[in-house]
């Protein structure tokens, strides 16, 4: 019986109805190149008020989603690093990862359904009320996702500097939106109003002078988002494991990425461009070859050292926050918040629907 069953089997799998898998799209990602697979909450406007989240910041929901983020890490080994800011998360691949073959669409499926399943399981944890007992949750939170792939590590450090510098410029918008609104009691439509074809000194200015308020003694985890890493735990044994760790530090200055080559290697120290498809070929460059390589990245960081300079000196002001390698963190895009309002904001700090995204332009 047991041998008449598996031929069955055997002959179902490869029966005439097989030829729909033919209608299948083939996804694969481009090889030797980082994937990063950003999540982002769908209509979390509404799923904070409905839930109570504080305004402008909640700490309970920040430290919710980093402890998703966290488990999407211990989950799937090949990612690099991961940062997160209000309702989404980016988590970078390592450029060799074979994760699922490199298929876009089964890596982003993997991440979102996980990174929503640990949302809904460390609920109760972190999100409690003021009588100490959890919130109830009222209905099931949505993620939506996309994967990109990305082919330097000079496109990393923009996409890290992009993701923190719109952090920088959303915090600091909501946070004088609903100083505004809770403290100096204006409607939502007159705070809005009141922002207007604002830059962020003036921002910063109703803040200090209004409410008493200095934008810079403001946590970091609010102005700089959350950048997750392994490592070491404090006090760690000497054969210890790394483990994922939330940190809230500037990824925009040089410092970062001189710390952390062992996360994010420079690429003439790297193996050949076709080792993620297994050849596992090594590119042993010469003296000369590293000599160009590190002279072409100090021409780039100066470039780009340059370009920030004429940035505020076109804006004729100082983003707030801390300097790190000369670069303002969360710089950039002062110009751009006179063009509108933001609508994404550190989870509850959403503002009204009528706002609009402010661009940053580093």
């Amino acid at each position: 019986t047991h041998a008449r069953t598996h031929a069955v089997t055997t002959r179902m799998a490869h029966s005439k109805f097989e030829y729909v898998k033919s209608f299948e799209i083939k996804d694969p990602c481009l090889p030797n190149t980082w994937m990063v697979a950003r999540i982002d909450g769908r209509s979390f406007h509404k799923f904070t008020t409905e839930h109570g989240y504080r305004k402008p910041n909640d700490v309970r929901g920040l430290e919710l989603m980093n402890s998703c983020a966290v488990a999407v890490m211990k989950e799937f080994g090949d990612i690099a690093a991961a940062y997160g800011e209000s309702d989404e998360y980016s988590f970078i691949f390592r450029k060799d990862s074979r994760l699922f073959a490199r298929r876009a669409s089964k890596i982003m499926t993997a991440v979102v359904s996980y990174f929503s399943a640990c949302f809904v399981m460390h609920w109760p944890q972190y999100m409690l009320g003021d009588d100490g007992d959890p919130i109830k949750l009222r209905y099931p939170p949505q993620f939506d996702g996309r994967l990109v792939c990305y082919p330097s590590l000079q496109n990393i450090r923009d996409y890290l500097s992009w993701r923190q510098a719109d952090c920088h410029v959303n915090n600091l918008y909501n946070t004088t939106f609903w100083a505004l609104v809770l403290k100096g009691g204006l409607s939502e439509e007159a705070a809005t109003q009141r922002l207007s074809g604002t830059f962020s000194a003036d921002k910063n200015e109703i803040l200090f002078e209004e409410f008493g308020i200095n934008y810079n003694d403001e946590p970091a985890m609010f102005k700089k988002g959350s950048l997750i890493l392994r490592k070491l735990p404090e006090n760690a044994q000497p054969k210890a494991k790394k483990v994922p760790t939330a940190l809230h530090i500037d990824v925009i200055g040089d410092e970062f990425w001189r710390e952390h080559q062992d996360v994010f290697p420079p690429e003439w120290a790297g193996k050949a461009a076709c080792l993620s498809c297994g050849s596992g070929l090594e590119e042993k460059l010469t003296r000369k070859q590293r000599k160009q390589a590190a002279y072409d990245a100090k021409r780039k960081a100066q470039e780009q050292e340059q370009r920030l300079g004429q940035a505020r000196a076109t804006d004729e002001e100082q983003a707030p926050g801390t300097q790190a390698g000369g670069a303002v963190v969360g710089g950039g895009g002062n110009a751009a918040e006179s063009q509108g309002q933001l609508d994404q904001t550190p989870l509850t700090a959403k503002t009204t629907p009528s706002a609009q995204r402010t661009t940053t332009d580093l």
